[in-house]
């Protein structure tokens, strides 16, 4: 008489790419078996090995025999599915100590109205309802993972948050580096200046004042064009400075320097360079390193006291030095006519580039009073 064969209780669930089986059976010891099969000669015992547990899919039929604890106890339970529609032959198994699951693949992905290809279900095989959804869930559910993938490559092409922050913050660092060793080298080579020639038989306002702008005009052109940087950040959003007293400070500066200081040669041997780079340099070498300190979240109280102090004297002396200047680039200005024009006939009137400096000298105190207030 054959041995019975025993079949252990099976549950299945779906989705649009994969099946889902839990064959209730614990205790499966992953390995082989030692089988002894008594073949028609009684005296030859024939040795034989099988995996534990056997899972394969062949012909669309998928094939699972085990050993391990069931309803019937400690015995080898084994059962046969042939699938509705084709799956992939490469079953994924995973063993736990109560049961065996496993996954397969659809070959194409779209929703099964039954397990198996005969239409009676197998008396073995019931839905599992922990993991059961039906079509419409099942939609919902593969559209949240596949959002959920386009996000992530979103993210990976665009770059996580914390790259991006960290990218961010390394870019202002090295910026405010920069702008600090320039504007600290003005200053540094300004003061031993200063001391040294004022030494001997040179007076102290000999060299020092009027030699500035041919010794340091390079540096200051570099620093000056590079805090364009600074306005452009602000406007789109890196930091979060407003943009309008930027744009004031930018526009005041490079007007000095590049149209009343670097346009006319005659002002470039006056004294009042000196003192206009002068504190420029002095308000930046405070600026820049607490900016910089603040981009790795670093605070030094000494710093910060110097940050927010000691402009509040130096704003006043470098605006009315600034006013000083463009006061003594009038006469220059009148009397070479540079940037001053005609209108076209009928009116022909000369319009002195002096006439624009005199509404300069007006914004520029306004806009410093409101730049000094707000900083207030």
């Amino acid at each position: 008489m054959e041995n019975q064969v025993l079949t252990p209780h099976v549950y299945w669930a779906q989705r649009h790419r994969e099946l889902y089986l839990r064959v209730e059976l614990s205790d499966v010891q992953p390995g082989f078996n030692f089988i002894f099969l008594l073949l028609k000669c009684p005296s030859c015992i024939l040795g034989l090995f099988s995996q534990n547990p056997a899972i394969s899919i062949t012909e669309n039929v998928l094939h699972f025999k085990a050993q391990g604890h069931g309803a019937k106890g400690d015995n080898v339970y084994e059962f046969h599915l042939e699938f509705l529609d084709p799956v992939k032959p490469e079953p994924v198994y995973k063993l736990t100590q109560r049961q065996v699951n496993i996954t397969v693949q659809k070959k194409v992905s779209h929703w099964w109205e039954r397990l198996t290809k005969q239409e009676k279900r197998p008396l073995f095989l019931a839905p599992d309802f922990d993991r059961w959804l039906d079509e419409s869930d099942a939609e919902m559910e593969l559209r949240a993972k596949e959002e959920e993938r386009l996000n992530k490559l979103r993210i990976e092409s665009q770059g996580s948050p914390e790259t991006l922050t960290s990218l961010k913050k390394g870019y202002l660092f090295m910026y405010n580096l920069v702008q600090f060793l320039g504007f600290s080298w003005i200053f540094v080579n300004m003061t031993v200046r200063f001391f040294i020639l004022g030494k001997g038989k040179h007076k102290i306002s000999t060299l020092s004042f009027y030699d500035t702008f041919h010794t340091l005009a390079d540096m200051m052109y570099f620093c000056q064009m590079l805090s364009v940087v600074e306005t452009i950040n602000a406007a789109i959003g890196v930091i979060r400075s407003p943009v309008i007293p930027c744009l004031i400070q930018l526009f005041g500066r490079n007007f000095i320097l590049f149209i009343i200081f670097g346009t006319m040669e005659e002002m470039q041997n006056k004294a009042v360079v000196f003192f206009v780079f002068y504190t420029w340099s002095a308000v930046e070498i405070f600026r820049y390193p607490f900016y910089m300190l603040s981009c790795i979240d670093m605070d030094w109280k000494v710093l910060t006291w110097l940050r927010y102090t000691v402009w509040i004297p130096l704003y006043p002396l470098g605006c009315l030095a600034e006013a000083v200047s463009v006061i003594q680039s009038i006469p220059i200005f009148n009397e070479t006519g540079r940037f001053s024009f005609t209108l076209p006939y009928p009116v022909k009137i000369k319009v002195r580039f002096s006439f624009f400096l005199q509404i300069y000298l007006i914004l520029l105190f306004l806009g410093k009073y409101w730049l000094y207030n707000r900083l207030f």
